[in-house]
């Protein structure tokens, strides 16, 4: 299997290569790919080095697998060539999400609609995945009407200059912002640029692509998205309104069966998601469940995932491995 990753020297590219040899990925060939201020660096996979090549390189190289980290511009512009040469893209910018051609996808719920003439498919929103994992089984059971969202999300979801920032900050050192104020000892409503609506785009990628992810548009979300000073993992506090009423006990075993999470809901030993436990991990986890109690048939939850890995690196790896074991590449 010759496989590519665009964008290998950044963040989630550096977490994509990390995963791909802890899930022992059947790589036989693979292409580290960026942009031309980086063709000839080296890079370490597996303990053997590897010299960064340009996206016309890449292409020509014909991969059966593509997986892209490197911004929607560059997405927009390179996947198309990708899939002309017969390369099967996994996207993990927005830049294909929302596209009615494309197939948008979170393996547990909806990989069953891939087929070989899916050629672009694209990586959900890192917020977006973990939100709709927990869902998932709850909407199958008791058919989702509302959800409101507010997420915590951490500077690692911005970039390195983000990371950056709040390590100097932390430190008392003067150095590059990404963000129009500090983030130390602060929080920022603001994940992503405005709209004209007043929302930002993180904030209508929430509302939006859970729609498509369940092929549902029967249920609501509104999202507001806020920037907190962790350097990875990000939380949501979701309250989820159903059609039908539910049993909590009933809830907490949906969950522990649901695929890819974890049930973190002991109130009694302090046990519930933080984004420190959740470092490093695949798994969503999701716990303080709890009856909303100023209106029928709604539920309170907390949901914390490790956002360079399920929601971005894990994700877009476990496409393609869905891909290989369905012979679909």
């Amino acid at each position: 299997m010759k496989v590519a990753v665009v964008g290998a020297t950044g963040m989630v590219g550096e977490v994509m290569l990390k995963v791909l040899a802890e899930r022992n990925f059947p790589v036989t060939e693979l292409l580290l790919v960026a942009s031309e201020r980086s063709v000839g660096k080296k890079l370490t996979y597996n303990n053997k080095e590897y010299t960064v090549i340009g996206l016309a390189d890449a292409v020509a190289a014909k991969p059966q697998i593509a997986i892209f980290s490197a911004g929607g511009d560059t997405s927009l512009e390179w996947a198309p060539k990708f899939a002309e040469a017969g390369t099967t893209v996994v996207d993990n910018s927005s830049a294909w999400r929302m596209d009615p051609t494309k197939k948008l996808v979170v393996p547990e719920i909806n990989a069953n609609e891939l087929t070989k003439d899916d050629k672009i498919i694209a990586n959900p929103n890192c917020s977006t995945i973990q939100m709709v994992l927990a869902l998932s089984g709850l909407h199958k059971k008791y058919k989702m009407k509302r959800v409101v969202v507010s997420t915590y999300q951490s500077v690692s979801g911005t970039g390195v200059k983000a990371v950056k920032q709040l390590e100097n900050e932390m430190a008392g050192i003067e150095g590059d912002m990404a963000y129009p104020y500090p983030i130390n000892r602060n929080v920022l409503p603001h994940c992503d640029v405005f709209l004209e609506n007043g929302y930002t785009k993180e904030e209508m990628k929430l509302a939006r692509e859970p729609q498509k992810i369940f092929n549902d548009k029967s249920f609501s979300v509104t999202a507001t998205a806020v920037r907190v000073p962790t350097s990875g993992g990000h939380s949501e506090a979701v309250n989820v309104q159903f059609e039908n009423d539910f049993d909590l006990a009933e809830v907490r075993q949906i969950l522990s069966e649901t695929p890819g999470v974890v049930l973190q809901d002991n109130t009694a030993t302090n046990s519930y998601p933080m984004p420190m436990f959740a470092h490093d991990k695949d798994e969503v986890f999701v716990g303080r469940l709890r009856r909303d109690e100023s209106q029928p048939n709604t539920l309170n939850m907390w949901i914390v995932a490790d956002n360079l890995r399920k929601g971005a690196a894990t994700n877009a790896i476990q496409i393609s491995e869905y891909l290989i074991a369905n012979n679909l590449v």
